[in-house]
């Protein structure tokens, strides 16, 4: 019966991972080009409401409705772009506001279409035969939908682009020095804008899986934080992606076992289960803080705005 539980919840870690990991690598790559996002968990607001908004009010499939919560993620990232960048307004009020304007923002379009508790058909799992036969592994990695196995691969396009492309590397030199980036004739503003707009999408898709591929219902702030534990996740993967996906990972384990822990009887207070995730999150900053700064790759001007007369 053990083993029965194990599989059973390793199986279930992807699909409660991936809108960590998405999360968090969109909040890289904005945060690389020297942007401070604290508007994750709204941005991942609108791709929920936006995913089930376009099932419903288009009758699309969940595939192209994440590509639509991604769109309206990155539509919406131009005026937080358009706020921080060029008006200058301070990052971490502009993300803050931006969470509230798209609570109230979703929770009003929600209840006046109509869409709140509407089921839709979400994601299918996908079985990679003969892989999937495999003992313990193959019902674990290789029987899950499309969006769990493209999840890796997101990764590796976005360390290689940071690493190894030209674009990639003016965008870390934006976030690490804008001036200097500046004198070199890179645009930063065009950088910060696109960066902005690239990361949001991410998270768009990220609040959009919650909805369309594992909750397939909306209700109003579904993401439950999310995107806060998001923004704790690259602090604690050091702005390193891979981190970000093994920090990923271990939340979606925590996630995955709330529900079967009680499903298998064990008696423990509701709001002590819900508050795991929370703990979690603080666990691992002050184990982040207790470990210093050593092999950070913080970007030097994160949350530094930038004016081209004040060089």
């Amino acid at each position: 019966m053990f083993a029965d539980f194990l599989l059973d919840w390793l199986s279930a870690v992807p699909g409660f991972a991936v809108p960590f990991a998405l999360a968090a690598l969109g909040l890289l790559v904005i945060e690389k080009a020297g942007v401070l996002s604290l508007g994750a968990e709204g941005f991942m607001l609108v791709g929920a409401l936006s995913g089930i908004g376009a099932i419903l009010g288009l009758g699309s499939q969940p595939l192209p409705a994440l590509a639509v919560s991604a769109a309206a993620a990155a539509l919406l990232s131009v005026l937080f772009s358009f706020l921080v960048v060029s008006l200058r307004v301070n990052q971490v009020i502009a993300g803050l506001s931006f969470v509230f304007l798209a609570q109230g923002l979703t929770g009003l379009i929600g209840t006046t279409e109509g869409w709140v508790n509407r089921p839709v058909e979400g994601l299918r799992s996908l079985s990679l035969i003969p892989l999937v036969d495999i003992p313990v592994i193959g019902p674990v990695l290789f029987r899950q939908d499309v969006v769990v196995f493209l999840t890796v691969p997101a990764f590796a396009v976005v360390a290689w682009f940071l690493t190894r492309t030209l674009t990639g590397l003016r965008l870390r030199a934006v976030g690490d020095g804008p001036d200097a980036a500046d004198a070199a004739g890179i645009g930063v503003a065009r950088m910060r804008y696109g960066a902005v707009a690239a990361g949001a999408a991410l998270v768009g898709i990220a609040g959009g899986y919650l909805s369309v591929g594992t909750a397939r219902i909306w209700v109003e702030g579904m993401t439950g934080g999310r995107g806060w534990i998001a923004i704790a996740l690259v602090i604690f993967a050091r702005w390193q992606p891979w981190r970000a996906l093994a920090g990923a990972l271990l939340f979606g384990a925590i996630e995955a076992l709330i529900p079967r822990i009680a499903a298998v009887g064990v008696q423990v207070p509701q709001y002590f289960i819900a508050m795991i995730p929370y703990l979690a999150t603080l666990g691992v900053m002050i184990w982040t803080c207790l470990r210093g700064n050593g092999g950070s790759l913080e970007p030097r001007a994160l949350g530094v705005a930038h004016l081209r007369e004040d060089r």
